[in-house]
């Protein structure tokens, strides 16, 4: 049987999965020379433990003996979930929220999907500010609509006039993502109340309002006493996605939450809109023991600290090798600048720098993957081991490459 085409082609290009690729080739590496000399930064994996409520309330429905407690259950999910994914981003954004506005989803990534099925139509537009999330172009084309990249300003803040004069008739939504991946951005309560402004006047002008879509897992994972703003009180057509995946660190339990603001004109119609297709994709529920669970324990209080501590750490390691950077506010990566290459000075092609970083033994992952040529992105949720010894290969790495 034939593959389709369009996955053919996509399998088969260079931006086709980087993180994965250099994943799949650090596994290789460890097992060829030892995972000690191996320093893999390529893929954003929590490696902080659960905290113990999360435990604690495994252990406790594990033992229950309820009647259908693993039968089907209503599309959106089991209303206990729902009530508490309302109560908890009700807090973050300063709104009452009710469950009827949540629907449960196998991720961020299930809930990205469900709601662009929900709203797009061929052609149809999402915005997206670069750099960002290396799938999203993917979830956009599932429903043929088209991610339209706007570059940020120099220092990674929303460059507003910019997403003005991108918005277009077909414009349906704005998607963003703070902190960001790959920049670890924050982007500011101005900058979202400018957004918003932009997204109103677009709406005024022509009848049709863009939904503001926030794309929120590593909403906790902040430093600098940096704060995520609340988007519900500033604009009425606003979207919380979001999972438990890096702030509780279960990102194999799949497990996330559409929430869809209290204010919005059309909420019930899209709350339906996305339990239909929540269905009709195929996930049909989020896992049914994982929403027992998170209503259980999603205010669990997590120490981030070790994070904080390993970026100041690669930050030092990075100043050592001369790589400049963009200080992340939040998440756990690091955005860095390629070097210029050989004694011309001539810029640095990103994913010609990851490959010959290889050859140390380094893994990272390019910034043409998240939309950013001549970047390069370092995931330090990896051991301090990892990073302290990278110092050396890291330094020799940029020692070569710049000869």
């Amino acid at each position: 049987m034939a593959i389709a085409s369009h996955i053919k082609e996509v399998m088969n290009s260079k931006d086709a999965s980087v993180i994965r690729k250099m994943f799949e080739e650090g596994a290789l590496l460890k097992k060829e020379f030892g995972e000690d000399k191996v320093y893999d930064f390529s893929i954003g994996n929590p490696d902080l433990e659960p905290p113990v409520q999360v435990g604690e309330a495994i252990l406790s429905l594990a033992t229950r003996q309820e009647k259908g407690s693993h039968g089907y259950m209503p599309n959106a999910g089991y209303l206990e979930a729902r009530q508490a994914m309302g109560e908890k981003v009700g807090r973050e954004q300063g709104v009452s929220v009710g469950g009827d506005l949540v629907v449960m989803t196998c991720g961020a990534a299930g809930a990205l999907n469900c709601l662009f099925k929900a709203i797009l139509s061929p052609d149809d537009e999402v915005i997206v500010p670069s750099p960002f999330f290396a799938e999203y172009g993917h979830y956009v084309k599932n429903y043929q609509g088209v991610l339209v990249p706007v570059p940020c300003n120099s220092d990674f803040s929303l460059d507003i006039e910019a997403i003005a004069r991108a918005l277009s008739s077909k414009t349906v939504a704005i998607l963003i993502n703070s902190p960001n991946n790959p920049s670890g951005k924050v982007y500011s309560q101005q900058e979202v109340s400018q957004l918003a402004q932009v997204l109103e006047d677009q709406g005024k002008k022509t009848g049709r309002y863009p939904y503001l879509v926030c794309d929120e897992p590593y909403r906790d994972i902040v430093y600098d006493n940096k704060l995520v703003a609340p988007v519900f009180p500033l604009y009425r057509h606003s979207v919380i996605v979001s999972s438990f995946a890096k702030n509780l660190s279960l990102p194999g339990e799949r497990v996330g939450y559409i929430v869809v603001n209290p204010s919005c004109p059309d909420g019930q119609e899209l709350v339906a809109a996305c339990i239909f297709t929540n269905r009709i994709l195929g996930f049909v529920n989020a896992p049914a023991f994982f929403q027992r669970v998170v209503a259980r324990c999603w205010d669990a209080p997590v120490d981030y600290s070790s994070y904080e501590r390993r970026r100041n750490q690669m930050m030092s390691v990075l100043d050592e090798a001369g790589i400049q950077y963009l200080r992340p506010e939040g998440a756990f990566y690091l955005f860095c600048q390629v070097p210029a290459k050989g004694s011309g000075g001539e810029a640095g092609d990103d994913k010609e720098f990851c490959q010959f970083l290889k050859n140390y033994r380094v893994l990272c992952a390019p910034g043409s993957g998240f939309g950013y040529k001549g970047w390069f992105r370092i995931a330090y949720c990896t051991s301090e081991a990892t990073i302290l010894n990278s110092r050396e290969v890291l330094c020799q790495a940029v020692f070569d490459w710049k000869k």
